[in-house]
């Protein structure tokens, strides 16, 4: 999505001046944030900048002090996780919480599985033929390769395992993911499987946000780059306008070394207008 498309289409989903504070502990103050449909942003900043929190809100964990959630445009309330996820929020959290003893369909559908009656309409039981065709679809969908429907999913690697956790946030109808450390705990080889999967996300039309640590990862899919830093919004950069040395300037505060957008803009005309001048 180039920064024109992002300037004039309406955010999937918008957070507008939200503050929460534990106690005496202010763990965000008036920050706001955006995500477009088919893009990808990245949430960084140090340990304790406020990213958890900021996560949580947007999934209904949290309930701020004060601001506006939006979505699609519009107002909405949020009362608790349901909310968003019934908005078409849905969230993957480092421990990725699936259950190793069942197979790929059991853990894509749990809490959600498709319900078939019987003659009488009186017995209910497990649709498992419909439930394994939507979850070959939707795997078909974003390319996740796995052993088998039916393997149980304890057995697989981790790239597998946070496709799998990846794909059981799309059952339904998400239009915005939010992903905790996606690859935090991976190889080179799984990491290479769950960014290209972030891509495909990308693709479809979903937009993807990823809190991480890992810079590298970062700047290899997203298109912008949100710094948190003591409960505040930092900067948003354009990713392929920035390096990461900017990034950890914005993220530790050292302005010294930091160019923000604005400076960079401002830098940027003044060359332009010494151009013409010569």
């Amino acid at each position: 999505m180039t920064a024109t498309e992002t300037a004039t289409t309406t955010p999937l989903l918008e957070l507008r001046g939200v503050s929460k504070s534990f106690g005496a502990v202010q763990a965000l103050s008036g920050v706001d944030f955006d995500i477009h449909a088919g893009e990808v942003v990245g949430l960084v900043g140090d340990n304790g900048a406020g990213k958890s929190t900021l996560v949580k809100v947007m999934s209904g964990i949290h309930l701020p002090d004060a601001g506006h959630y939006l979505f699609e445009g519009r107002e909405r309330k949020v009362s608790g996780p349901n909310d968003p996820y019934a908005f078409g929020v849905a969230t993957v959290y480092q421990d990725l919480a699936l259950c190793d003893n069942l197979d790929v369909v059991a853990n894509l559908f749990i809490g959600r599985e498709e319900i078939s009656r019987g003659p009488a309409a009186l017995i209910r039981e497990l649709d498992e033929p419909e439930m394994e065709k939507q979850a070959g679809e939707l795997l078909r969908t974003f390319s996740i390769n796995i052993p088998s429907l039916r393997a149980e999913v304890g057995t697989m690697s981790g790239g597998q395992r946070q496709s799998i956790a990846i794909a059981r946030s799309l059952v339904g109808d998400a239009r915005v993911v939010l992903l905790d450390e996606p690859t935090a705990a991976l190889g080179v080889a799984q990491t290479a499987q769950v960014l290209a999967l972030v891509r495909r996300l990308r693709e479809q039309g979903l937009g993807v946000v990823v809190i991480s640590h890992n810079l590298a990862d970062v700047f290899e899919v997203c298109d912008r780059i949100y710094v948190m830093r003591l409960g505040r919004k930092a900067g948003v950069y354009q990713a392929a306008d920035s390096t990461p040395e900017e990034i950890v300037g914005a993220i530790t505060g050292g302005r010294g070394t930091v160019r923000t957008q604005a400076a960079a803009a401002a830098a940027q005309a003044g060359d332009d207008g010494e151009e013409a001048t010569r």
